[in-house]
């Protein structure tokens, strides 16, 4: 049962390479830049702001992934040549899908610590500092790389606390939720659940709610709005979405996903153009 394909069918990502080279001045985001951010510090010291918070100085070869929009800086924290390499992030299903949301406002992480990725990073790192035909069009995919990588290492490490990342990191869990990711529309009951777990009902019920934050039953209709939200934006009518996402009629759909988020499907929509 693999626990991130699905996840990652459904929301997956798409790498823009924006930087590659020695970082001279300051480089800036804002918020309103709709997009994540993957920065990876080959070499020298750099300071990272993010908004007005108090600035961390990165002394070593790091990673920072800055998985929703916010606005940051980073700069060379000294004389020495800082050598980074930098990405866009777009997943499918926009801002608010279940990835993005499930992961901290940003992460650090030392190169040294990351064993796995290492010879993606090589990789990448070569590429972007050499002149090769087709070289962002390889960053692109690299990036994208160790992305999932990433994801792989924080459920190893349980990186996460709470939330789905979390529920996907632990090996009992994550077979539950697994199962609603892979087939939305089954009516699952705490029963079946806990069956795939390998746990009695009450005991499941307690830690997927300890764990991830809310019951099974809303983590269901969570992921179902998500993936409502998501073919929506495609452009699909809600009329053939229902039964897929495991509701009898769109109206019955439409009426929870106004309670999921406060708007009809063609309000969220129409405001979701506006943005």
């Amino acid at each position: 049962m693999d626990r991130l394909s699905t996840l990652l069918a459904q929301f997956g990502m798409h790498a823009t390479t924006i930087f590659g080279g020695v970082l001279s001045a300051d480089m800036a985001f804002d918020a309103t830049d709709r997009t994540a951010k993957l920065h990876l510090l080959r070499s020298g010291d750099a300071a990272f702001q993010l908004d007005q918070q108090k600035p961390v100085v990165i002394t070593e070869p790091s990673l920072l992934f800055i998985p929703r929009p916010c606005g940051h800086s980073l700069s060379a924290s000294s004389e020495q040549q800082v050598e980074l390499v930098s990405a866009a992030l777009s997943f499918d299903g926009g801002l608010d899908n279940p990835l993005t949301t499930a992961l901290p406002a940003y992460v650090v992480m030392p190169l040294a610590d990351l064993a796995m990725l290492s010879g993606n990073l090589n990789w990448l790192f070569d590429e972007a500092f050499a002149q090769h035909c087709g070289k962002n069009a390889v960053l692109n995919r690299l990036f994208e790389l160790v992305v999932i990588q990433l994801l792989r290492y924080m459920m190893a490490n349980r990186s996460v606390s709470t939330g789905m990342m979390a529920g996907l990191a632990d090996l009992r869990l994550s077979k539950a939720v697994t199962l609603m990711h892979d087939q939305p529309a089954k009516a699952w009951s705490v029963a079946e659940l806990a069956s795939a777990a390998s746990m009695s009902r009450a005991s499941f019920a307690a830690k997927f709610h300890k764990v991830v934050g809310i019951t099974p039953a809303d983590y269901l209709v969570s992921w179902r709005v998500s993936l409502t939200q998501k073919v929506l934006r495609e452009g699909r009518p809600i009329a053939l979405i229902a039964d897929e996402v495991g509701y009898e009629s769109p109206s019955a759909l439409a009426r929870t996903f106004r309670r999921k988020t406060g708007h009809s499907p063609r309000e969220w929509l129409q405001l979701q153009s506006l943005q």
